[in-house]
């Protein structure tokens, strides 16, 4: 039987050593016009994914639907990846104790801090894995409180059927223009809405786009006026809405990106293997594609390959 070379999702980024193409990294791509319209699409980006932390920011909406006031850094805490460092861990357990929790009802697994670095010096002063560490912490913590103000069940917080899940499930709907396909279990334990990548492109500018006081809207804004609470001080998500002003960005596993620009220009992609070495060259060339003239986005592109301590090669986007 023969393969229909349609469903093929074609190349994103080459991997090149020594001149020579050791490796490809296929995937789905959609970049939107300041309207909505469909500007580019690669791959099948109506189909559904799993944005993985691509959905925090609706996430944190909705516990702002729920009821609970966050602004500033602990908003963009609860909308984070972060990646550890000194700084977010001393503000989950602060967002814990303000809304008289403890870091032991986090459902978080226990886990190193996310950036290497910080896992390292970790590490050396003989801690443990820990449930605030877990990048997902800020996210799980601002869950809680939200129960905590409602009276809801706290233990049962991460069941798809909690109150708390039903409005983040309507906030994805709201915000994407289109249905859940489906519900999965995120690595963070929390429940996780696949939608298409077009769907999670339109997301994003319509958090941007959001009436001024709207959740939607105070979450876009929270973000970008504390982006390093959203990552960390080494993370290419806070580079780039640091120094591209009104830019939404949000990484997630399995290397998918979404971002919105003020305006409402917008992208969402899918590296389909889930190597997030694939995401820095892609956003870099999708940034390029929306406009974006900053030196950010060499930064942000820079994925060099080593040989030995010397560079001699790297990974680069094709299209």
């Amino acid at each position: 039987m023969s393969t229909s070379t349609a469903a093929i999702p074609p190349v994103l980024a080459e991997v090149v050593r020594s001149g020579f193409v050791e490796g490809h990294h296929r995937g789905s791509l959609v970049v939107l016009a300041a309207d909505g319209s469909v500007e580019l699409a690669l791959g099948d980006p109506a189909a559904p994914v799993f944005p993985r932390s691509s959905n925090k920011p609706m996430q944190a909406a909705a516990v702002l639907r729920a009821g609970l006031d966050l602004s500033g850094e602990r908003l963009a805490l609860a909308a984070a990846s972060h990646s550890g460092e000194a700084f977010h861990l001393d503000l989950v357990r602060k967002l814990l104790a303000e809304h008289e929790l403890t870091a032991d009802e986090l459902q978080t697994p226990p886990d190193l801090p996310l950036d290497p670095a910080e896992a390292e010096t970790y590490l050396a002063a003989g801690r443990d894995r820990d449930k605030v560490t877990m990048n997902c912490s800020g996210k799980h913590a601002a869950m809680l409180a939200a129960c905590a103000l409602n009276g809801w069940d706290r233990a049962g917080y991460l069941d798809p059927a909690h109150p708390l899940q039903q409005l983040v499930h309507s906030v994805v709907e709201d915000a994407s223009g289109e249905r859940v396909t489906a519900v999965g279990t995120d690595g963070c334990g929390a429940p996780l809405m696949a939608i298409s990548l077009t769907g999670l492109a339109r997301a994003f500018r319509h958090f941007v786009l959001a009436e001024p006081g709207s959740a939607e809207r105070r979450v876009a804004d929270a973000m970008r006026a504390h982006p390093e609470y959203v990552a960390g001080t080494r993370r290419p998500d806070t580079w780039l809405m640091r120094e591209v002003p009104g830019t939404l960005s949000k990484m997630g596993a399995e290397a998918v990106q979404a971002v919105a620009l003020a305006d409402g220009r917008a992208l969402a992609f899918k590296v389909h293997d889930g190597s997030a070495r694939a995401l820095g060259p892609v956003l870099a060339r999708s940034l390029e594609l929306l406009g974006v003239d900053s030196p950010v986005v060499g930064r942000i592109g820079h994925a060099p390959l080593l040989g030995g301590s010397a560079e001699v090669g790297e990974i680069r986007a094709t299209f």
